[in-house]
């Protein structure tokens, strides 16, 4: 009996140990992602109770942008979490890391030099009028000033989250984002500063994070650290002298290139067909656009700790566990994406007010909200699948994915609905999560079922 009991015993620890480790991993990354948009919201709330809603459209508008231009390079993020998850150890993933820095700096140098002289021709292909075109041109041209450390900062989450340590990222974000809180607050209020308070307060963030990265790296991975120090003496390092990894890099990272273009190129080009409806759908469509943002960065957090732990799977050809990690992420990120789903119908009147007060741009919004109220339960997969695909080091499905859905699925199905207004784009939006979420599970279904990731 007692070795039954044990047996038993045994067992329920061993089914609840994947759930156990991915809420582990996934709450601080929960946590670290909802204050991303978090300051995209504040900046939202802060702006839209302003007399008029041109300060709240400039912003909307240049926040747009410079997630566009910034995100394209994403691939720093993903490609560094998977290539470290599935490195042994912290100095075999400090090479990477390394690498990883050395081209953000030299990427974000670029995009400040190259984007600052287009910022106007920027702001006029997105439709902003007259009135919000100089908030956005102020804005973004402040923001661009941080572009290096900000994708410096990619590198960094990407390998902490590599090396399952989720509290670093979630002390980072966190730390950052509340100064970006604060100065939001100081500057745009207390100074008047408008759009450009707003933009120094961005920035001042990202110096931040960059700062409180360097220092987790010596505090919590100081192997790591030295590593990336003997590395630098070495000549065999620079691409000039053994192009083979930076070459590995860069092909890895080129599908999650064109794919996050493609996922940012969307989204802009929503808000710039809400822009060309005026600045008070402008103004509403930002505000759900922000809501929407928190709903997935929220639930992406079980999709980085999937990220992590299949890339430990894939690392040791454990099929087992890779299933086991799948399935117990999959479960947790379903009833998060129901539950934020029924405070999103809960909460509509309370909600929306803490964004706006101005009367024409709240009841454009609650016009506007079941579309996002729905979206969580179609698009929680496109979220999650993405984590597998990017800890097993498969981006060109993801490219694919993305490619199909954006091309294929949301500017025809905009095209065909554009005299419906500002319901055809959301309509567009829609369908084009549901196309994301259909294509990756055929992928996953496909490769799982003849061991593909063996």
């Amino acid at each position: 009996m007692k070795n039954s009991r044990a047996r038993q015993s045994a067992i329920s620890r061993r089914f609840a140990a994947p759930y156990v480790r991915v809420w582990q991993l996934a709450w601080p990354m929960i946590l670290s992602n909802i204050t991303v948009p978090l300051l995209g919201a504040v900046d939202t709330a802060v702006l839209g109770h302003l007399p008029s809603p041109e300060y709240l459209s400039g912003v909307a508008i240049g926040a747009s942008v410079i997630s566009m231009l910034l995100w394209a390079f994403g691939f720093l993020r993903m490609g560094t979490t998977g290539l470290v998850a599935r490195a042994k150890g912290d100095r075999a993933g400090a090479a990477w890391l390394l690498r990883a820095l050395c081209l953000a700096v030299v990427l974000g140098a670029l995009l400040l030099v190259l984007a600052s002289p287009l910022l106007s021709l920027i702001t006029h292909w997105m439709n902003a009028s007259t009135e919000a075109r100089p908030h956005a041109h102020d804005y973004l041209q402040i923001r661009l000033l941080s572009a290096p450390l900000a994708l410096a900062n990619f590198a960094l989450l990407g390998f902490f989250i590599g090396r399952q340590d989720s509290r670093a990222p979630l002390m980072i974000l966190v730390i950052a984002n509340l100064l970006n809180i604060l100065l939001d607050l100081i500057l745009i209020l207390g100074l008047d500063m408008g759009a450009r308070g707003a933009a120094w307060a961005s920035v001042s963030a990202d110096l931040c994070g960059f700062t409180m990265g360097i220092w987790l790296l010596r505090q919590r991975h100081r192997p790591a650290l030295e590593e990336m120090q003997a590395v630098l003496n070495r000549a065999d390092f620079w691409p000039w002298r053994n192009g083979g990894p930076w070459y590995e890099l860069l092909r890895i990272n080129t599908d999650l290139f064109i794919r996050t273009c493609l996922l940012l190129f969307t989204l802009t080009f929503f808000t710039a067909q809400g822009a060309a409806q005026g600045d008070t759908m402008l103004a509403a469509n930002a505000i759900l656009l922000q809501l929407l943002m928190m709903t997935s960065y929220a639930l992406d957090g079980f999709a980085h700790a999937t990220e992590s732990l299949v890339g430990r799977a894939i690392g040791r050809g454990s099929m087992a566990q890779f299933k086991r990690t799948n399935a117990a992420a999959g479960t947790w990120a379903l009833a998060s994406a129901v539950l934020i789903t029924l405070v999103l119908i809960a909460g509509e009147n309370w909600i929306l007010p803490l964004f706006t007060n101005i009367p024409a741009v709240l009841s454009a919004s609650g016009e506007f909200y079941p579309w996002l109220c729905a979206l969580p339960l179609v698009a929680v997969w496109s979220y999650q699948l993405d984590g597998v695909f990017i800890g097993a080091g498969k981006s060109r499905q993801m490219r694919d994915t993305m490619f199909i859905a954006t091309v294929m699925v949301f500017l025809p199905c905009w095209w065909f609905t554009r005299h419906w207004g500002n319901t055809g784009v959301w309509f567009s939006l829609f369908l084009w999560f549901v196309a994301r979420s259909t294509g990756l599970m055929v992928y996953f279904c496909n490769y799982t079922k003849n061991n593909y990731w063996r």
